[in-house]
């Protein structure tokens, strides 16, 4: 067989780096017309050139792969094997091209993505700049808000995908989530917050000052009430629940107020030292963020790209 005397001859690691694209369509083009002038024609290539690239093909195979049949051309039997596989390759190839350059050239359908605040101010607003630098033409659609709310919108097919925090098992019916970082939530401040130059902070700070918390419902409060029982911590007295990121940063600027949210919203602000991260252990909130997706459907081509886009952006763990 053919692919046994490629595995015994010791170059099958090196076939893949050396079989070109013209290779495979040289190939396939003979075995079609039957012909090495006609599959000329059709390449728009001269026959000793067809002639050369089938030798060469040949060459890196092992095998002769087309014999002489009276005045015309045959496939051998490892022609016959070979073909099978290359005819699919070479459609495959030409597919994805295809489709590459349907993305780049023709407006497709939009590219709706859900995104939770986790996303929305840190991972999202990068990979818009490269998905409008690639230059495909679908129309692309950015709707935040709660985690239910976008998961619902996603089984209708409203949207294509939804990026945040992994939701809990019973909401994942008909879905499917691939986990791409790490996340965790914490307790910030503005710089100008009297706790802000504190190394150590009460457990009753919540009962002495406003609190944003994230309402029921929302994808990291369960997280919020299991910190709170493990520091032993005072329930919030003055409780704002939002999940709102713009209100949030807003108020934090203008109060004396604790924020509790997940920490790739404030990213920025923290490293700029606009706002100030608590000293409170929050390491057992860590929690998987990626991309949720329908389970039967297939996304379109734009989409597909835009979901690569998110992977390359997605900040290490």
């Amino acid at each position: 067989m053919i692919f046994a005397s490629i595995i015994h001859s010791g170059i099958d690691m090196d076939i893949s780096r050396r079989i070109k694209i013209r290779h495979l369509e040289a190939f396939v083009e003979v075995a079609r017309q039957k012909s090495v002038g006609r599959a000329a024609i059709t390449l728009s290539l001269t026959q000793p050139a067809v002639t050369r690239t089938i030798r060469e093909l040949e060459e890196i195979v092992g095998a002769a792969l087309v014999e002489r049949d009276g005045r015309g051309i045959k496939l051998s039997h490892q022609g016959e094997v070979f073909l099978s596989h290359a005819g699919s390759g070479l459609a495959a190839v030409r597919g994805g091209i295809a489709a590459l350059a349907n993305v780049a050239t023709v407006s497709g359908p939009p590219v709706r993505i859900g995104a939770l605040p986790t996303v929305s101010a840190t991972v999202m607003p990068a990979a818009v700049v490269d998905f409008l630098a690639s230059g495909v033409k679908s129309p692309l659609r950015v709707i935040t808000g709660e985690n239910w709310v976008l998961l619902d919108q996603l089984r209708k097919g409203d949207l294509d995908l939804v990026m945040g925090r992994m939701p809990a098992p019973e909401m994942m019916t008909s879905l499917r989530f691939e986990p791409l970082y790490r996340d965790r939530v914490i307790f910030v401040v503005s710089r100008n917050h009297p706790l802000a130059v504190q190394r150590q902070v009460a457990a009753d700070i919540l009962a002495r000052h406003p609190v944003l918390v994230p309402p029921a419902g929302s994808i990291i409060h369960p997280y919020v009430e299991r910190v709170m029982v493990e520091q032993g911590m005072s329930r919030p007295i003055r409780a704002i629940e939002t999940v709102s990121d713009s209100f949030g940063r807003a108020f934090l600027r203008a109060s004396d107020a604790i924020w509790i949210i997940s920490r790739g919203v404030v990213s920025a602000e923290i490293a700029s030292g606009e706002f100030v991260e608590l000293p409170i252990d929050t390491g057992s909130t860590l929690g998987a963020v990626g991309l949720v997706t329908r389970e039967a459907d297939r996304l379109h081509d734009a989409a597909v790209f835009f979901a690569d886009i998110l992977r390359r952006h997605t900040p290490m763990s």
